[in-house]
């Protein structure tokens, strides 16, 4: 994390003044939680659009990042939920005009990557956030609070959903950058490197990939935390089956069990109440208050456990899949 910001079109602390943004890509993300997170945030004013594929009702569209950037604006930041293949690019503009940035999950396609904006950021005296929406729960709080102070003995995550049905016809998610599996499944990894006491390191992968695919349908995880207690995970985008987002840890003074996609939890067995979660909100709110302050957030440890996978993992072929 940084501190400090420069002179550049969009650096600079608001002071609390509204933060014109800019919404680059409109898919399904972009248009179920960031827009209706922004309209609720008197912070941001949503000034302009970048997507091939349309716009929104009464704010400026344009075709893409370059097109909005060069359109008069007066843009202070942009969110980018673009597919991740192409994200690095246009942050890199982005950060480049000196805008603050806010960068849907994963952050980047690789490491390296999340490196340079991250550099390029401070240099330039610009907010970046890398955003993993899944941590945003008042149940996985309470589970990162239980959890410190006892000994993690095993954990299970079980994280399977049909692509079909969270990502119709989306070809880019099976293509190589596009992360497969790993593109839900890396909310489960966010959460474990954000609960967990220790840090996690990759043991073993089995990787199942279509024959007409480039990025896995389906994995098998062996992780340890402190290099001691396994973690295991089951992860798969096949469809058909129980769709399921479950993380269960055993500790020695308990057992924790964190489900659908940690908004639910349970401490030995009984279920804990919170209020109505709002991952988004809060995603936002913390965005708002790190251009004020002159700090970024960068958090690529996720993304280094699904680059571990990928480089270390052993193939097994799916039959060919069509959407």
């Amino acid at each position: 994390m940084g501190v400090g910001m420069g002179n550049g079109v969009g650096g600079g602390g608001m002071g609390g003044g509204a933060v014109r943004l800019g919404l680059v890509g409109l898919g399904k993300i972009a248009r179920d939680q960031h827009v209706p997170a922004i309209a609720a945030n008197p912070r941001f004013a949503l000034v302009a659009t970048a997507s091939p594929h349309g716009g929104l009702d009464g704010v400026a569209a344009h075709a893409d990042l370059a097109t909005m950037l060069g359109a008069g604006h007066g843009l202070d930041a942009v969110a980018l939920c673009t597919p991740p293949a192409v994200r690095a690019g246009l942050a890199r503009l982005a950060l480049e005009a000196g805008l603050h940035v806010l960068l849907e999950k994963p952050p980047a396609a690789g490491i390296t990557q999340v490196a340079d904006l991250e550099a390029l950021a401070a240099r330039g005296g610009c907010s970046l956030l890398t955003t993993w929406h899944s941590r945003e729960t008042a149940a996985v709080d309470a589970a990162r609070a239980w959890l410190a102070g006892r000994r993690v003995e095993a954990v299970r995550v079980i994280w399977r959903e049909d692509v079909r049905r969270w990502h119709p016809g989306q070809d880019w998610l099976l293509a190589a950058g596009g992360f497969g599996v790993f593109d839900p499944a890396i909310n489960a990894l966010s959460i474990l490197t954000h609960i967990l006491p220790e840090p996690l390191a990759l043991e073993s992968a089995e990787l199942g990939i279509p024959d007409n695919r480039e990025a896995p349908m389906e994995a098998r995880l062996r992780l340890r935390h402190g290099g001691v207690a396994a973690v295991d995970c089951a992860l798969s985008i096949l469809p058909g089956g129980a769709q399921q987002w479950d993380i269960a840890i055993d500790t020695d003074a308990g057992a924790l069990l964190l489900s659908e996609g940690g908004h639910r939890l349970a401490v030995d067995g009984t279920a804990q109440a919170f209020d109505a979660n709002a991952e988004y909100a809060r995603l936002y709110a913390r965005f708002a208050g790190m251009i004020d302050a002159g700090t970024r957030d960068v958090d690529a440890r996720p993304l280094a456990l699904v680059a571990d996978a990928m480089m270390l993992g052993g193939r097994y072929r799916l039959p060919a899949f069509a959407f």
